[in-house]
């Protein structure tokens, strides 16, 4: 268990990374001075492809690199790009001592880019390749287990959490920005050290291939026979008949996918089989249809990623101006932090509980819509109370003259962002847990280990789609000679009627999702397994009446 403690232990990086990213706005409208729209970009953009990226470097792991080696090199750019980040503080390399945007040189600028940039590929590693990876070491030792080590394993868990949430707790009270972002960048330094260590005794696996490769070579061999004649019988189409592999019945839907498993016959069936980006087998086509299938739920889904992201800024920039005491004590905003993890816990823990009575009672399928039309009902009252709270905040800020003054603390506890905060987890940790059983029932079991990051794509989308969104609903709010929604800073802004546009997008939104879910075809294999029939999965067979359009 030396080895999984090891790897246990890059979860530093990870808990310290997202500290310093959870307080990145605050650093970028304090001490850089931007409007609080420009800082949310910034925080936007590193979420977004960090939450992107996982799909494109699972690939490649799969493909020929391997999990260590995607390890090895995100941990080495977790520690560069977080040092890069505390050196782009002032007093480290500027020009003074003092954290003003005077004192931040062009070079600063750039070492600041290029650590949000590394510290993003490094988080993506992490996510594409840590949970596979720590898998293989404990395969390999669970059947050497015994008590002593199951208790060293137990104690270097425990240890890397405690040390994590009391410096989390700690940093706060820490004034200087070097010294925030610089301790993450010693810890990470520290792990990645700790990880390579234990390069000699890690199991390896050889990558075993991509089924994102399988997708491409469906569509280039259905494009390289575009103009051929689909057989009217789907018997008659390429399949391996393997006891080993899960093979899935023929479908009549997007039927031009199909070509890619038609046999030439002025070809020689050996010389299109060692092609095999040119003759793909049916269970291989049914799966890409799986996928394309699924693309019109996926999009459903983007707009809660946009709803999300407003936890990571705005509900931040709101904190970060409410008076954070509770007597004598100063509270850091860590602490409703932990309450939104709780409520996003907690609430997946619900749902999953409710998903086990219906899969129960026979009705699993209705789980996962049900799961996500409430978590999408959530975000929308997430979205009514936040836009309640901050027209509270701004009549607040009007009486007390204020708006002028946004570096002064607004005489409101923050303690009134606490139910928007609770809602907002809730709809995150039902949506997470309702989305990835979806995913699990409908998708092909080749891409299960894909499905986590499929999700997190989606809401990396929502997060860089997030930019278009305040930029459009900017411009819109200034037609007629309006004042622009969105000021330099949050006093003068009327963020309270973006989160009521939002809202409105949402209930659109769940509409939308509730009439594709009803259109949706559910998987078809699933249904079919208890009728005996022939490969194909058809009563009759179908004619391509139209040998020469690639029509679906």
């Amino acid at each position: 268990m030396a080895t999984v403690g090891r790897v246990v232990v890059l979860l530093w990086v990870d808990i310290l990374a997202i500290y310093a990213m959870y307080v990145m706005m605050a650093y970028l409208t304090d001490v850089w001075k931007l409007g609080f729209t420009d800082a949310a970009l910034i925080v936007n953009a590193f979420w977004g492809v960090a939450f992107l990226a996982p799909l494109l470097l699972t690939h490649l792991v799969d493909t020929f690199m391997g999990n260590f080696s995607m390890l090895l090199i995100s941990s080495l750019a977790y520690a560069v790009g977080l040092g890069l980040l505390a050196m782009s503080t002032p007093p480290v390399m500027g020009n003074c001592k003092e954290y003003k945007p005077e004192c931040i040189s062009h070079g600063q600028k750039n070492l600041f880019y290029a650590a949000l940039s590394l510290a993003a590929f490094g988080m993506a590693g992490h996510m594409a390749s840590f949970n596979a990876f720590l898998a293989e070491q404990i395969q390999e030792e669970v059947d050497n287990l015994s008590q002593g080590t199951f208790w060293r394993f137990f104690t270097s868990v425990f240890v890397v959490i405690i040390v994590t949430v009391v410096a989390v707790i700690a940093l706060p009270y820490i004034r200087p920005w070097s010294i925030r972002f610089g301790i993450p960048a010693i810890c990470t330094l520290v792990a990645t050290l700790l990880f390579m260590t234990g390069s000699c005794s890690y199991n390896y696996v050889r990558p075993q291939g991509s089924p994102l490769t399988v997708f491409i070579r469906v569509f280039v061999a259905t494009t390289s026979k575009l103009f051929f004649q689909t057989p009217s019988n789907p018997n008659q189409l390429y399949e391996i008949q393997n006891p080993e592999d899960e093979l899935l019945p023929h479908t009549r839907s997007l039927r031009c996918l199909d070509k890619a498993a038609i046999i030439v016959p002025s070809i020689s069936r050996e010389e299109q089989e060692r092609n095999r980006w040119t003759l793909c087998r049916v269970t291989e086509v049914e799966e890409t249809k799986t996928i394309i299938r699924m693309i019109p739920v996926w999009m459903t889904f983007i707009l809660c990623g946009v709803v999300s992201a407003i936890g990571l800024t705005f509900f931040v920039q709101q904190l970060e101006h409410l008076n954070h005491k509770v007597g004598r004590l100063t509270l850091p905003t860590v602490v409703l932090l932990w309450f939104y993890e709780q409520s996003q816990n907690t609430c997946s823990n619900i749902y999953n509980s409710f998903a086990m009575i219906l899969n129960e009672s026979g009705l699993r399928k209705f789980a996962p819509p049900i799961g996500i039309i409430s978590s999408m009902i959530l975000a929308i009252l997430c979205c009514i109370t936040a836009a309640k709270v901050e027209e509270r905040r701004l009549g607040v800020v009007e009486r007390h003259g204020l708006i002028d003054k946004p570096d002064e603390t607004v005489p409101m506890t923050m303690f009134w962002l606490l139910p928007q905060l609770l809602l907002l987890g809730a709809f995150d940790g039902i949506f997470n847990s309702a989305v990835i059983e979806f995913f699990i029932d409908q998708s092909p079991a080749s891409t299960r280990r894909y499905i986590p990051l499929f999700i997190s794509g989606v809401f990396g989308i929502g997060m860089l789609g997030s930019i278009l969104c305040v930029f459009v609903v900017g411009k819109i709010s200034e037609r007629g000679g309006n004042r622009n929604w969105f000021q330099h800073d949050l006093n003068a802004s009327r963020v309270d009627k973006y989160f009521w546009t939002l809202s409105w997008l949402m209930a659109a939104n769940l509409a939308v999702f509730i009439v594709v879910a009803i259109l949706y075809r559910y998987n078809e294999s699933q249904i079919e397994d208890d009728e005996p029939m022939e490969f194909g999965g058809l009563e009759e067979p179908y004619q391509d009446e139209n040998p020469r359009c690639c029509c679906c």
